[in-house]
């Protein structure tokens, strides 16, 4: 089994694990960090079905603004949501630190198969970009192609994402409001 089948389903169980136990989960806290690795394993998936700019938009818009946003509002909002965190045992051992221990485990066992599992070698995918040619060389502008894609072609899609950033932007802001709520 190569690294590539491994990382595939790595990212594939993250992504499956995570988000059935983002819908299970009470505590809304860790709930959004769940989201977070959902979102993040579902950038990788499509890293391997060679979607590079939709990983990057992924990682870019969802990751980076939605759900920062998500967390800014909750940690606005209600500090009552909060005080079950502060609840949890210090112990390193405690049962709550398993699935971070289980994570950390799961990635350093990864990188070290991948290490000593690679020698130098292309993986198939990249040799046979490169034998057809359609292999993206580091001195290609790809920056430049990129923006005039969004400024063109992709620019409804551009502007559709930039009013539903503003809207969750909106709607963080009124969540966070003080005062009396109707």
């Amino acid at each position: 089994m190569s690294v590539d089948f491994i990382l595939f389903y790595a990212f594939a169980v993250m992504a499956i694990g995570s988000a059935l136990l983002l819908v299970s989960i009470r505590n809304t806290a860790r709930a959004l960090f769940l989201l977070f690795i959902v979102l993040f394993a579902m950038a990788g998936l499509y890293l391997f079905a060679l979607a590079d700019f939709v990983a990057i938009t992924q990682i870019l818009v969802y990751v980076g603004g939605v759900l920062i946003l998500l967390i800014f509002a909750f940690m606005l909002s209600n500090k009552s949501l909060l005080s079950d965190i502060h609840t949890v045992s210090h112990r390193l051992t405690a049962l709550p630190n398993l699935p971070s221990f289980l994570l950390a485990s799961v990635f350093l066992a990864i990188l070290l198969f991948a290490l000593s599992s690679w020698n130098n070698n292309m993986p198939e995918w990249m040799a046979a970009a490169e034998a057809d040619g359609s292999l993206i060389q580091p001195t290609e502008n790809n920056i430049r192609m990129l923006g005039f894609k969004f400024m063109t072609q992709y620019v409804l899609p551009f502007e559709i994402i930039s009013i539903f950033l503003m809207m969750a932007l909106i709607g963080a802001a009124h969540i966070s409001r003080k005062g009396e709520r109707p």
